[in-house]
Order: C-alpha cells, then structure tokens, then sequence
C-alpha cells in the first residue's frame, strides 16, 4: 500500500506536481485493499465513487484544498448513498443526504471511500464490541486498537487513506490515536456541525479527525464550519493561536500522580515526554487530577448514560439481542436514573467546572497520557467493562467540561506498541493547540503510522487552518517594550510577541518631557527619517478597545510602515507636540536612548 500517496500533501501533489487523475489513483487505491479487514464495514463501490470523481472533471487542482483527497468515515455519520449501522445491522439504513461534515469535505474536493467499524452505537473505548469483528491494533494484533473509532485509526494507520473521521464523547477519536501513532484532533464541542451524526450522547458529541500529521488534521477540520441555524449545546469562541502569554513559558499542567501502567513502559514514556516537553520550554507544573477524575466519572456513572439510550430505546425494546450485551449492559444503566438524578449530576457538574476553572488561571494547557494503559483483547473479553473503563481516565472528563484536545504521537515502546500522549486547552484553544502540536511533532523523530517506511515532514504554521480570535498587530515604541513599565498592559491582554524590527526611515523618534512614565513620541516625517527599532506584537481584537482606553495625550494609535513595506498599527505623536521635545532619532530607538542615559543598568 506504501505505493500511494499516504498523507494529504502527497496526494495534493499526486495530481498538481505529476498530473495524476483523481478517476484512476482513487480507483486503484480502493481495488488494492485487501478483502478481508474488519476496519471496514462498508466498501465504495465503484459506481458509488464514479459520480463524485467526476465532479472533480474540469477542476484545477488547486482550485480545492482537498482535490481528489480520499478519506474513511466512522459508520455513524451519514454518508449518502452509503449505509449509516453504527455497527448494528439491525439497526442500519441509508441516508438520503450526506452529514454536514461530509458535504463540506466533498465540498472542498475530498472522496469518502468507505465506512469504518466501532465499537457499537459509539459505546467503547476497545474496539471490540462490533458485530463485524474486533479490530485489532495495527502495530500487535493482541492488543486493542483502541474505540470507538477503531477503524477510522486502523485505515489511517496502515496508509489505507490519509485520514478518517471518527467521533468523540469520551475519548473515541483520542484513544484509537494513541494506540496507533496517529494524531487524534478532537475539536471544543460545539464548534464542529453535527447534523447527520448518530448521537452517542448528544450534548456532548464532537466529530474527531485521525490523521498522520498535525498539519493534515488541522487541514480537515479547518473545513469545517457550523451554521448558526445549527442546533448546538455548546457555544465557544474562537481564542487566539497561542496559549503562552508573552515573555513567558508555556505553563504545562501534567498529572501529579500518572498512574501509567509500568509493565508496558507507559511511566517511562510519560516521563519522558515531560522531560520532551521541557526541552521545548514548556515549563510543567503539577495538578492535582482529583476534581477532573470526579468529572469523568460523571460521564458513565451518572445519568448522561440516558442519552445514549434515547438513540436505541426503540429498537432495545423490539429486539434487545441485536444490541451487543456489553453495549446493552451500558446504555441501560439509563434505568437507574430519574430526572430528578439528572438535574442533580448538572448541579454537580457546574460546581465542580467553577472549582475547576480556576486551574487555567494557573496553567496554559494541560498534558495527559492519552491512555494509562493498553489492554490486550483477551483482557478485554475477561473483563469488558473494567478495562474499557480503565482507558477513560484521561479523556472521559473534556467533553463534560467542554474542553479541546489533540492527541499526539509520543515514543514507541520496546516491546513495540505506541505511546501518545494529549494536550488538552481551554474551550476555542484549537487552533493553539494545534501549533503546540506543530512543535512536538517537531521534535520526534518517529515514523508515520505503521509501517509506512515515512518520517514526519516539516510543516508550517501555515498549514493550521483552524478558526482563531481576530488579532491585530501592534508595534511597541517606547514604553510598552518588553521590560519597561508598561509592558504589563501587553501581557494582561495576552499579546504575544511576533518580531523585532524596523520601521521605513521615514520617522523622528523624540523624548517627550514631563511624561511619566517616560514615553517617547515618534512622527512620520517627509525626509530626513530614521529606522526606529520596534516590537511587534499580536493583540486580540478583543482587548484593543480597553488598550486604546489608557492611551494617554499626546499618543495616539495610528499606521506604521515597517522597514519591508508592511503597515501595522502603532504610537505616534502629530508634529506638533513634539516642538522642544529632544530628538532621539541617532539613537536608532528607544532602549537604546535608555540605555545611553544609564548604560551600567541591566
């Protein structure tokens, strides 16, 4: 299979750079996959996939930017034309419409190939419990691949498609990330559009996307966009691409006590991303797990289990036996609870989110093993609902707090099975993350997926597409700069710092008397300019308003040409009030005049 293109990069570059046709390399990919795989449930045939190849017919292939792109998709979201099971066939039928983030992927040129298997109706983290085998994970067969999205991983992993959507309550797109090498992009619940997705719990479900690089799933998702007509139970918005606070460490929560399972070697690998980690300047500080641990709790032992039995009540009361038994032992728990149960677990739950939420006063993000441990199938069969549960401590609480995470390759074990590990932000911090996750991807020097005889290349900020705050670019003249006195105006905004440079030489930086702090003023003048040093700094949109509130007479904030002919905003003063002032201009900027005033200071 390592003949073809394996991530979205060598596909795009398959019909751009070698003129290959989406008719024929998609065609033969899916003829060479061999017959027997219980990561399928459901093939495309080759009259389903003549059609959508031909939509591509006459279309540039950069006019999209995921041209002929062939991906799998979980057998819960809804693909037209393609029976939706969610791995039961009782329960099967065909959709007559595609989900939203199907259509939005044909949308931007992408081929759905095929449906992927699961542990039934969503409900596991193994991969076991489907009808349609067990899935077995793709570096040791006698371990679990991990769910539910088990087949999503398997097809990724083994270089079948570059990559495959999955779902998220729990884990389900997190866990099988973890136990195959691959990078698990699970979104903030409620950014993603879910019409069209079998519900697993409904108020929490995201849409996952397994994939072999960072770049490649931030690329997915980055397609994606929810209507607002859409039905949503949560709301986040968008933050800025980047955690750390400007001049500072990228604060890392990690466990205080990991409790990583040391026959497989999980300590060892947790403690060695950490010690990665650091080597990135991420400073790690310990959390205590407890509250996070009482949340995920919540999730199956507590009454969300309802949900999952409103999307099977009818056909557990028509047939029960075409349910799994451990899937139907889960969901009716459901009988446990009365409304009175659920409004009590939402009580609790919103108490334990205010005594949570102060942790990110503390911390940037929050780096978890994505799973303490990983069972063997025949550990599984013994004892399906304690080792499944074991899988979840990790992931079970994000959603219930409405959390983003990105689940990344971190080392191969010795006896061979992969280790991942999580990076887990604020609601909206996707696109954050996925710069994080740029950089420890960086860092590795780990094979893509399972054998695919590929190390992971170079990528780019550029390539995340995710939604993030507006910002704008601000430069700092005088005493704003990093280390003067009002510096800290820049880091309680939580600006980061782009770049030191120059302006054109095309102003006259002046020290404005009387100021205090001492400020300089810096005007545009027609001739005889200088280069001012300045920094640049990216500022939520959403702080400008209370920035430009303290700016005090005779700054003001206007556009600033640089020396490479970008504009940006920044202070400036009106000739006028600057008569008398002493220019400073010589000194190239204002540090270095400060500097000039006292140059045995540090």
């Amino acid at each position: 299979m390592t003949s073809f293109p394996i991530t979205i990069d060598e596909w795009l570059d398959a019909y751009r750079v070698h003129g290959a046709r989406p008719a024929d390399l998609v065609t033969r990919l899916v003829s060479a996959w061999p017959k027997d795989d219980p990561a399928w449930i459901t093939r495309a045939s080759p009259e389903y996939l003549a059609p959508l190849l031909a939509r591509l017919e006459g279309i540039h292939p950069t006019a999209l930017p995921l041209y002929g792109v062939p991906f799998a998709v979980k057998d819960n979201i809804d693909v037209a034309g393609l029976p939706t099971t969610a791995a039961c066939p009782a329960f099967a039928f065909i959709p007559a419409h595609n989900a939203s983030v199907i259509q939005q992927l044909l949308n931007a040129g992408a081929i759905p190939v095929g449906k992927t298997n699961l542990d039934q109706f969503a409900t596991g983290l193994v991969g076991t419990r489907s009808p349609y085998g067990a899935v077995p994970n793709t570096f040791d067969p006698t371990y679990v691949s991990g769910g539910s999205s088990s087949g999503s991983a398997s097809v990724v992993a083994r270089g079948l498609v570059p990559f495959a959507l999955g779902t998220d309550t729990a884990g389900s797109g997190r866990i099988p990330a973890g136990f195959n090498n691959l990078v698990g992009l699970k979104p903030s619940p409620g950014l993603v559009p879910m019409q069209g997705v079998l519900p697993a719990c409904r108020t929490l479900d995201v849409v996952s996307v397994l994939a072999l690089t960072v770049a490649d799933a931030a690329r997915v998702a980055g397609c994606w966009h929810r209507a607002d007509t859409e039905v949503a139970f949560a709301h986040p918005e968008p933050k800025p691409a980047w955690l750390a606070r400007t001049g500072q460490a990228l604060r890392m929560g990690v466990p205080s006590r990991p409790a990583c399972d040391a026959s497989l070697g999980f300590d060892t690998a947790f403690n060695e991303a950490t010690a990665r980690a650091g080597s990135l300047g991420w400073e790690a500080r310990p959390v205590s797990m407890d509250l996070l641990d009482e949340v995920a709790r919540l999730l199956y032992d507590g009454p969300w289990v309802a949900e999952r039995h409103a999307v099977v009540e009818a056909l557990l009361a028509r047939d029960p036996s075409a349910i799994d038994p451990v899937v139907r032992s889960v969901i009716e728990q459901a009988h446990r609870y009365d409304a009175s149960a659920a409004f009590r677990a939402r009580y609790r739950l919103a108490e334990l989110k205010a005594q949570i939420d102060p942790l990110w006063q503390s911390i940037d993000v929050l780096m978890v093993p994505t799973a303490p441990t990983c069972p063997t199938l025949a550990a599984v069969a013994a004892d399906p609902v304690g080792r499944n549960s074991a899988l979840g401590r990790y992931t079970n609480f994000v959603n219930l707090l409405g959390l983003a995470a990105l689940a990344l390759p971190a080392s191969q074990l010795p006896g061979g099975l992969p280790f991942g590990i999580t990076l887990i932000g604020p609601a909206g911090s996707d696109a954050a993350l996925a710069h994080l996750g740029l950089a420890w991807e960086a860092s590795l020097d780990l094979p893509l997926g399972h054998q695919l005889g590929r190390r992971r290349p170079p990528a780019t900020k550029a390539q995340v597409s995710l939604a993030s705050a507006p910002t704008l670019a601000i430069a700092a003249v005088g005493a704003h700069l990093a280390g003067l006195p009002l510096h800290g105006q820049l880091v309680e905004r939580g600006c980061r710092l782009l770049e030191i440079t120059r302006t054109a030489p095309r102003y006259r930086l002046h020290a404005l008397p009387g100021t205090q702090p001492p400020k300089p003023g810096m005007v545009r003048v027609n001739e005889a300019g200088c280069a001012i040093e300045v920094e640049i700094y990216e500022m939520p949109q959403v702080s400008v308003g209370s920035f430009l509130a303290g700016i005090s007479a005779p700054l003001g904030l206007g556009s600033i040409e640089l020396a490479d002919g970008r504009w940006v905003h920044g202070f400036l003063c009106e000739a006028s009030t600057v008569q008398g002032a002493q220019d400073i201009s010589d000194f190239g900027g204002w540090r270095a005049y400060l500097e000039s005033l006292n140059p045995k200071a540090p």
